[in-house]
């Protein structure tokens, strides 16, 4: 199992950097980058290429709509040259709330769109000739345009022609896609001891159709990371992201982590928290998160406990345990967690 960590979009980006390198040193294996409509991510990862010498850089995730795919293959194989082969792409379709919202670009066949980026990123990367009869019409008919396009092959080499693509999924058959297609995959609010029966099937499903080229699916996912005894103020803090989720992320009857939520047998409890969030009281609705599902979402507690979550996480097929460190001292914290993982 391997550590990684996440960069989120608020926050001051130049002293996030700082502690990445403290991190690296530390033993963290990845950091990835988050992304919604604040700075974009590449940016960032170019400025964390820059400031580490190991580290893996990923981004999480880059929305597979309001870039081309050929312009995803340019960053991917930019990202990869300027950290010197530590570039990992993590995808995945966002919502239509971003999407529409910020990128007004409409939100259509999410799933099908995510399959053929990949193929488009994965022969972009090996400098094929790029033509595709799909969603993405390459090069763009004559009707659609000047008729002028031709088809063509990435510019320069990239210094690998394959890189690491991660997919940000949940729903069943994005994630059973993701488990055919895809490198790695991003789930967000893991619960481990519910993840074989809300995802099983989905998972086995794709490594059926697998191509035997690809190595296993690797999963990254994790929580907030946090060793004391008085656990209940530690795991709270983590109270109002989940309920952001639960709550915020989506409109009524169209949000994924709602959903999943419910999935998770919280089907009142997510409706409660969704109501409270949508009406602006949002302290309420992180309040209303439950709080045995805090616990499961996070290795938050004395090191026993926080011994057995990652154990969770490595029995529920976690391959990369990604974690927010929260103490006094991140660096000895990351330290001591990387011990236990190795």
């Amino acid at each position: 199992m391997r550590l990684s960590t996440t960069v989120m979009y608020a926050g001051d980006t130049k002293a996030a950097a700082d502690q990445v390198a403290a991190l690296e040193q530390a033993g963290m294996d990845v950091v990835w980058v988050a992304e919604a409509y604040g700075f974009d991510s590449p940016t960032l990862m170019g400025y964390l290429a820059a400031k580490t010498e190991r580290v893996q850089i990923g981004a999480a995730i880059l929305n597979i709509y309001s870039r081309t795919p050929a312009m995803i293959a340019q960053t991917a194989a930019g990202l990869d040259a300027v950290s010197d082969g530590r570039a990992i792409l993590g995808l995945g379709a966002s919502g239509p709330q971003v999407i529409e919202g910020w990128h007004a670009v409409p939100y259509h066949k999410p799933l099908a769109r995510t399959r053929e980026v990949i193929d488009i990123v994965r022969r972009a990367l090996k400098r094929e000739v790029i033509t595709n009869d799909g969603i993405y019409q390459i090069p763009l008919p004559a009707e659609q345009g000047t008729g002028l396009g031709k088809p063509l092959k990435l510019l320069t080499r990239p210094v690998r022609d394959q890189i690491p693509i991660y997919v940000a999924a949940l729903g069943e058959k994005n994630v059973a896609m993701t488990a055919e297609v895809a490198d790695g995959w991003l789930p967000i609010l893991f619960h481990p001891e519910k993840a074989k029966d809300v995802w099983g099937s989905a998972l086995a499903a794709g490594a059926a159709k697998r191509s035997p080229d690809l190595a296993p699916l690797e999963i990254a996912t994790g929580g907030m990371l946090a060793i004391g005894d008085d656990v209940a103020p530690l795991r709270d803090a983590s109270r109002p992201f989940i309920a952001l989720y639960i709550g915020g992320m989506g409109a009524k009857g169209r949000n994924f982590y709602n959903d999943l939520a419910k999935r998770y047998g919280y089907e009142k409890e997510a409706e409660t928290i969704q109501d409270l969030y949508l009406a602006g009281r949002k302290e309420e609705a992180a309040a209303a998160v439950p709080a045995d599902l805090v616990e499961a979402l996070n290795l938050v507690g004395p090191a026993s406990y926080v011994k057995e979550r990652i154990e969770a996480f490595r029995e529920a097929g976690v391959t990369m345990l990604n974690v927010t460190p929260v103490a006094e001292d991140p660096v000895r914290l990351v330290e001591q967690v990387k011990e236990w993982i190795s």
